[in-house]
């Protein structure tokens, strides 16, 4: 299941550079994205009109992407600008081109109908130009269906086996959390506690805690906002205040992770990590290295849930009590695609 009517995280901005392009698959439709002389960024269908040459084999040139082939130039409105040896250019020469917009260092990509894509819609993620804040940029592409990561990151239950290393803690901790759901029809956000509870080694490490620990776990997902999930977790001491909003003696990591379809089976994991820990600590660069590792932890996982989904895909799904927020985010899935199916239809 795909829904295109909705904006993508397509790369990072510092991926795609001035002359230089970046081919991508989403969604199953072969993409070229590429930026201009003067810094525009295009999107173009990855494959020339005229003997289907990818583009991106090619090369940018001032504001065109010029065709290896036989030097077809397209702009990046997807217009056939060029056609070597001929004045005349038939209209249907030119390429589909995708609306795209970049903010937050992200290039976001629509792969639906381009009149319905509205820029307001695309989610704000401050935390990547607010100086107080240090971030790092990660890419990943993932061998399983893109709504295992969603589940994956919605049920964080999962952190004290998969994350047993890193940030797990004790299981009997994380299955006890005080955990609720709220869904208000476009976002789901799932708000788990973990008062007074022994801090996993990575939260030693970056908060120095001498003792017991008050975490939180918050998740936010709009699919409509770019299909991206904001995930703020960290910790302070007992009772300082962490679950009134005063966390200033502990500290606090912030993960967007855009999830990004590829095919039915693979995903463009794009993701950061966040923190408000001053950089002079080193607490950033440590945290970084380590959170890196954690999903990597998460990456093996999904991979060998869709190996077995290969092998048996006719064998559904059991749940449990800590799919709250997994069946709430499939639900509004299957929402907005049947929407989508019925317009279209």
């Amino acid at each position: 299941m795909f829904l295109r009517n909705m904006w993508y995280v397509a790369a990072f901005s510092a991926d795609v550079k001035p002359g230089k392009c970046l081919a991508r698959t989403f969604l199953n439709e072969p993409v070229v994205l590429f930026r201009t002389a003067s810094g525009s960024l295009g999107a173009l269908i990855d494959r020339c009109s005229h003997r289907a040459m990818p583009l991106s084999e090619g090369h940018v040139d001032g504001d065109i992407i010029r065709c290896p082939y036989h030097g077809l130039e397209f702009n990046a409105a997807g217009v056939c600008a060029h056609i070597p040896g001929q004045e005349r250019i038939p209209a249907a020469a030119n390429v589909r081109s995708y609306p795209v917009s970049e903010r937050d260092g992200l290039i976001w990509i629509w792969m639906g109908e381009p009149e319905k894509a509205d820029l307001r819609s695309i989610m704000s993620n401050p935390e990547h130009r607010d100086p107080g804040w240090s971030w790092r940029p990660y890419y990943m592409h993932v061998n399983s269906n893109w709504q295992l990561l969603v589940d994956n990151i919605l049920d964080l239950t999962h952190v004290a086996y998969i994350h047993a290393n890193t940030i797990g803690g004790n299981p009997q901790t994380h299955f006890n959390a005080d955990m609720s759901v709220q869904f208000d029809g476009e976002k789901v956000t799932l708000l788990r506690k973990m008062p007074n509870s022994v801090p996993p080694k990575t939260y030693v490490a970056a908060g120095g805690f001498k003792g017991n620990v008050d975490r939180w776990q918050m998740v936010e997902y709009r699919p409509c906002g770019g299909n991206v999930l904001r995930v703020n977790a960290g910790a302070c001491e007992v009772g300082t205040g962490a679950y009134e909003g005063r966390r200033d003696n502990g500290f606090t990591l912030l993960n967007v992770h855009g999830v990004t379809p590829e095919t039915e089976t693979t995903t463009h994991y794009i993701w950061t990590i966040c923190t408000d820990a001053p950089r002079e600590s080193g607490v950033p660069d440590m945290l970084f290295d380590q959170f890196y590792e954690t999903i990597c932890e998460d990456e093996r996982a999904l991979e060998a849930q869709q190996r077995r989904i290969n092998d048996m895909p006719d064998m559904r799904f059991v749940g449990i009590a800590s799919d709250g927020a997994v069946s709430r985010a499939r639900l509004l899935l299957e929402r907005l695609h049947e929407n989508e199916t019925a317009v279209t239809s």
